[in-house]
């Protein structure tokens, strides 16, 4: 491996560009303050590439401006031999300059594919963020990766939204380069004498964004006057059409969009009233609010289940997201982990549990003169309680009911939507059902007012 400073280097491709190192740092400067980005701590993904490593230097640089606390993180994939040499370098040079400094070795191996590695590494700063208390990560994507984005996704097919690119902001990551060209950063480094290490893997035709860098964009260059300002042109517009279907959601009141649960819902029988297009956009457009990605084909799933109107029913989109009709509206949303947690007991006097998401809390106290059929707290005669899940078979007593109703048809008087079921608790003493919280009380287990009890609590986080 080579381990260079730039300045070292006699062989690097671009042409000559009239900027100094200060004009990058000021528009820098003046593009970040238009993002209006959380202050305090930020991480810095650095692979120890040129475009990363001017990332990192340039924040460092604004950082008391922002009031940002720069933190480099760095991911060695071990897919190249040299990544432990690179990450050593780097650790050294984020030492060198007092810069916080995090790391992980994932030892996926050489034959691993770019997706793999692309996923492993998010998850890794998405984790690394939350542990850290930051608010955002930075990466170093410039114009050049946003042609070479956008040029993707034509080729694959791509509509309107994907064809509009990277966003400068995603949430908790943000991409601050995207104004600049990759030459200018190449000059910034080189003029900085920053040490940077060149991957080769960025030159392999192997992989599909390394081919149209290097064998495909500078065909076009040479057939196509000024073919990367048409591409960046072209997400441009595409991103103004997708921002536009995005505002739409908020202007059709009778939509009623919520966000629901991790998810995002919208009422059903206006959406099914409009033209097919129109309502598949729309469709797009919430899923995009709720972070699902969702193309035509997917979305037009949707608009059939809509069409359908049958409450409860529910078809898979893909990435662990479902759509899903319930009581009138459309759910989109994550899909439940069907896995559930082994039943245990309510044991001693006072204690605490979860279930799930759910949190249980019991303690001795007199029961009232009189008890909710549904609510999220319970008094009990001193019995053995269970705290289990349910069954499609299970049947509950309700309290000032007649006979016994199934748990399921209990759900659905309540209007719990079906994909919260699946994870919902109940109690049960001598195998039979006595609470579902917040939806039925049985009238099984009941003290009399003023007696002692059990009282239970339930609470879904």
């Amino acid at each position: 491996m080579t381990y260079r400073c730039l300045m070292a280097c006699a062989n690097l491709r671009g042409r000559a560009i009239n900027f100094r190192p200060m004009d990058l740092l000021a528009e820098f400067h003046a593009h970040l303050s238009t993002l209006r980005i959380p202050s305090g701590r930020a991480l810095v993904a650095v692979s120890g590439g040129p475009d990363s490593v001017a990332l990192l230097d340039l924040l460092l640089r604004c950082a008391d401006r922002h009031r940002l606390e720069p933190i480099a993180a760095h991911v060695d994939h071990g897919i190249h031999p040299d990544s432990a040499r690179v990450a050593e370098r780097l650790r050294d040079y984020a030492g060198e300059r007092g810069i916080l400094w995090e790391s992980v070795a994932l030892g996926l191996g050489a034959g691993s594919g770019e997706t793999e590695a692309r996923l492993a590494r998010y998850a890794w700063l998405a984790a690394t963020r939350l542990r850290l208390g930051a608010a955002t990560v930075f990466t170093a994507h410039h114009a050049d990766d946003q042609v070479e984005t956008v040029l993707m996704r034509a080729l694959a097919g791509s509509g309107p939204a994907g064809l509009a690119g990277m966003r400068a902001v995603s949430g908790w990551l943000v991409r601050p380069l995207l104004p600049f060209r990759r030459e200018m950063l190449l000059r910034y480094v080189r003029e900085r004498s920053l040490p940077v290490w060149i991957d080769p893997a960025n030159a392999d035709p192997a992989h599909l964004r390394s081919w149209l860098r290097v064998e495909l964009l500078p065909f076009l260059r040479r057939r196509v006057a000024a073919v990367d300002d048409r591409l960046l042109r072209a997400g441009r517009q595409a991103a103004r059409g997708r921002d536009a279907w995005d505002a739409a959601l908020d202007r059709l009141p009778e939509l009623d969009p919520r966000a629901d649960d991790g998810g995002i819902s919208v009422a059903g029988a206006p959406l099914g009233g409009y033209d097919s297009a129109l309502a598949e956009s729309v469709i797009m457009a919430l899923a995009r609010r709720a972070g699902c990605p969702l193309g035509p084909t997917r979305a037009a799933r949707v608009l059939a289940l809509v069409a359908r109107g049958t409450s409860g029913a529910h078809v898979p989109l893909g990435g662990g997201w479902r759509a899903e009709l319930s009581f009138g509206r459309l759910r989109l949303a994550r899909i439940a982990d069907s896995t559930r947690d082994a039943p245990w007991m309510l044991d001693g006097n006072a204690g605490e549990g979860a279930w799930g998401r759910w949190r249980l809390r019991w303690r001795p106290e007199r029961a009232p003169e009189r008890q909710e059929r549904a609510a999220f707290v319970a008094w009990f005669t001193p019995d053995p309680l269970l705290v289990r899940g349910w069954s499609p078979g299970d049947r509950v007593r309700p309290l000032a009911g007649a006979g016994r109703r199934l748990v399921v048809r209990c759900f659905q008087d309540a209007r719990v939507p079906r994909r919260r079921r699946e994870e919902w608790p109940v109690v049960a003493a001598k195998a039979a059902i006595v609470w579902i919280p917040g939806v039925c009380r049985s009238d099984a287990l009941l003290p009399s007012g003023g007696a002692e009890a059990l009282r239970v609590d339930a609470e879904y986080a």
